[in-house]
């Protein structure tokens, strides 16, 4: 738990992972992931674009690399033990935040009534220490599942035809959005770097260098580590949300 602020200890029995990209997720929060696994939550993932952008292999058509994404973030999810990944296929780098991306997030949540959601945090534009530009899809991905989580899935007046469905309305508890630069909540991820690093491997399309990946977010995670007084952490914005 966080050591600066009087937060209650997550101990999810549903957990939905909802991010742009084919190992968004495994790069930002993927030891927590699997933490919440080992502890006997069912871990699902919500993939919103189908990667088909995401190599310089010039060799390598967006069919082949989709196929070969959904792939890895299959054997991924397993190494973490989660149970399952549903993939939007939207475009990559063309995600917009839509009624239709907030409906069909709004469905999957409806669907899998998770306790705690985990996405990424649209506020995050840029970071000057980091050298990074936040990629548009994952500013849309955030902005979209947090619109879905509050009010779309709670309510159900909205879209009426997801309620006709079958899928009754469902309230999340908690709202966590990755953030490397600027957490409010640090999750002990000493146990499960190993996984991290694990599933990160399943990402070969995506990976060149895992010795070099393994070193920067060994040092992130200490980093993160020290300001809640564990060995390893993941960071993130936590949002307790009223019943």
């Amino acid at each position: 738990m966080n050591k600066t602020r009087d937060y209650e200890e997550l101990k999810p029995k549903i957990v939905l992972g909802v991010a742009a990209h084919p190992d968004d997720l495994d790069f930002s929060s993927s030891a927590t992931m699997a933490k919440f696994a080992s502890e006997g939550a069912k871990v699902y993932y919500l993939l919103l674009t189908d990667g088909s952008k995401g190599s310089d292999d010039r060799s390598i058509s967006s069919t082949d690399l989709i196929a070969i994404r959904h792939e890895e973030q299959r054997l991924a999810l397993k190494v973490l033990g989660g149970q399952e990944v549903t993939f939007l296929d939207y475009p990559d780098a063309y995600l917009e935040v839509t009624m239709e991306l907030k409906k069909q997030i709004a469905a999957e949540i409806r669907k899998r009534k998770p306790d705690v959601v985990v996405t990424m945090d649209p506020t995050l534009v840029y970071s000057i220490e980091r050298g990074f530009i936040n990629h548009s899809d994952h500013r849309a991905a955030g902005q979209a599942t947090i619109d879905a989580v509050f009010p779309i899935a709670r309510d159900y007046l909205t879209f009426p035809e997801l309620y006709e469905q079958g899928l009754e309305p469902h309230k999340v508890k908690t709202l966590l959005l990755t953030n490397f630069d600027n957490p409010t909540y640090f999750i002990d991820v000493s146990q499960t770097m190993d996984k991290k690093f694990a599933a990160l491997k399943e990402h070969a399309s995506q990976i060149k260098d895992m010795s070099m990946v393994q070193e920067r977010f060994t040092t992130m995670a200490k980093k993160l580590g020290e300001q809640a007084g564990y060995t390893y952490a993941e960071g993130f914005v936590r949002l307790d949300l009223p019943l």
